[in-house]
């Protein structure tokens, strides 16, 4: 499962799995489990920008905070993305 950062965000491990490159760029964040359980999922637009599709535990101050953090570095993300999938922004 690789994650995009090997440390955590704002308590979160960012990450996607095998099963996620079918669909288009996203990400993951889940505290220690690393499992879809709890996690929540951003999809990220070719701006950087995010849609939640599921929030799992993260408070609202917490998506946020990793939104935030996202629009900064999906460049960098997306770099990672697409070493293993050949989908790309949400929405296009």
């Amino acid at each position: 499962m690789p994650k995009y950062y090997p440390y955590k965000v704002y308590g979160y491990y960012l990450y996607y799995t095998s099963f996620c490159i079918i669909e288009c760029m996203h990400v993951h964040a889940s505290d220690s489990k690393l499992s879809e359980g709890g996690s929540a999922k951003f999809f990220v637009r070719g701006d950087g920008s995010t849609e939640v599709q599921k929030r799992g535990v993260l408070t609202d101050i917490e998506i946020r905070k990793i939104q935030r953090f996202i629009k900064e570095h999906y460049l960098e993300m997306y770099e990672m993305w697409k070493t293993d999938s050949d989908n790309g922004f949400y929405g296009e």
